[in-house]
């Protein structure tokens, strides 16, 4: 049976991408969840995963050729891979190619989409210092230097620019479409840091947890028992989404964000989480998401502790529902038995689609996640 491989939505704010590398040649045989390709999007390069298991018969649309979503990329036979032996000949002028390619930048940690790049502008990776995550290659890397070696008009921030431009279409839609409703709620959250201070003072640094991960938590855990908060608004109708995803608001150095889903986030423990969150933010960073990272996100959370920004009125993103916002943590005087003392306060907020919702729901939701908060060994 012949399936089609389409370019799949990456985010409710892409229409296009451009195919930068295969990592599958036809004959090639392929599992669910198989990275089969690196596409270039507004938000850097994603590698696309294939959903069933099949063999390539042909590849549709080469690389450097930018398609709008839902073009067939390839032609795979599904019927094949079943009784297919598990390793199939690659052609030889493939492997040829893959050798090739491979000599372009040996022993050099480069994105692919800063290798394309490179070869654009003519710039020697070798030459390059990366200062990307363990010194990757980045595009900006590539373009700071093609650019003072041969310039070209135009060049420097279109990729900043084109991000913009996506994520201000995919906002605009957001606040036309969805009505929007606001909540926000200052939580004493002293008993997350304190337990949190004791648990990171017993392990290894590698083993520390830092409160997001608490957050992320408390949030599907919340979404679990409060349903309308974790699932997508599509054509008319609200589905609820059978597990949680929660997406974490990542913002990247060149401009823009991306939220890529911890997927089940709910049945996971911390330690999990914490490692997943790290491995999210690199690979963010580095341009190295998977497109059903970003595409599972049930519900997000962005947060602006870092910047010091004490509320946080974020919007939601198409077809999600809902999206949680957190500020910083504080210390600020507050009534505990009757007594003023400090303690260590947060305030979180609330997006929600008045379609699916309403104020008070939200208000039971957020309040789940501060109990939540005030019990952090039981997350």
């Amino acid at each position: 049976m012949q399936t089609e491989f389409r370019l799949p939505a990456l985010g409710a704010d892409m229409d296009a991408g451009t195919i930068v590398e295969w990592h599958v040649a036809p004959g090639s045989r392929c599992k669910r969840g198989d990275v089969v390709a690196v596409v270039e999007t507004d938000k850097g390069a994603i590698d696309v995963e294939v959903f069933v298991d099949g063999i390539v018969r042909e590849l549709l649309v080469p690389p450097g050729t930018r398609v709008p979503v839902g073009t067939v990329l390839a032609l795979l036979d599904t019927e094949a891979a079943a009784t297919a032996p598990e390793k199939v000949q690659v052609p030889a002028e493939t492997r040829a190619e893959e050798r090739a390619a491979k000599a372009i930048a040996p022993r050099v940690k480069i994105s692919p989409a800063a290798r394309k790049r490179a070869l654009e502008m003519h710039v020697d990776v070798a030459s390059l210092r990366g200062t990307g995550p363990e010194g990757a290659i980045t595009v900006a890397d590539v373009e700071r230097v093609g650019l003072t070696s041969q310039p070209s008009p135009a060049v420097a921030g279109e990729g900043a620019a084109g991000m913009r431009a996506a994520i201000a279409a995919a906002m605009s839609r957001s606040k036309r479409e969805i009505p929007h409703y606001y909540l926000t709620t200052t939580v004493d959250v002293t008993p997350a840091v304190d337990w949190l201070a004791a648990h990171n003072a017993a392990v290894p640094v590698t083993g520390r947890l830092l409160l997001p991960v608490l957050l992320v938590k408390a949030v599907a855990l919340a979404c679990r028992e409060h349903a309308g908060f974790s699932g997508f608004h599509r054509d008319g109708r609200y589905d609820e989404s059978p597990v949680v995803h929660v997406g974490v608001a990542v913002a990247l150095r060149g401009g823009g964000l991306v939220a890529p889903a911890i997927m089940d986030t709910a049945d996971k423990p911390l330690a999990v989480l914490m490692e997943g969150f790290r491995d999210l933010v690199t690979r963010a960073r580095a341009g190295r998401l998977r497109a059903s990272e970003l595409a599972a996100s049930t519900i997000i959370l962005t947060s602006l502790g870092e910047a010091s920004v004490e509320t946080v009125l974020p919007i939601i993103q198409p077809p999600q529902v809902a999206i949680v916002g957190a500020g910083v943590v504080a210390v600020r005087p507050w009534i505990v038995d009757g007594n003023i003392v400090p303690r260590h306060v947060l305030t979180l907020s609330l997006a929600a689609d008045h379609r699916v919702t309403d104020g008070r729901l939200g208000a039971h939701f957020l309040a789940r996640i501060a109990a939540l908060l005030a019990a952090p060994a039981a997350l």
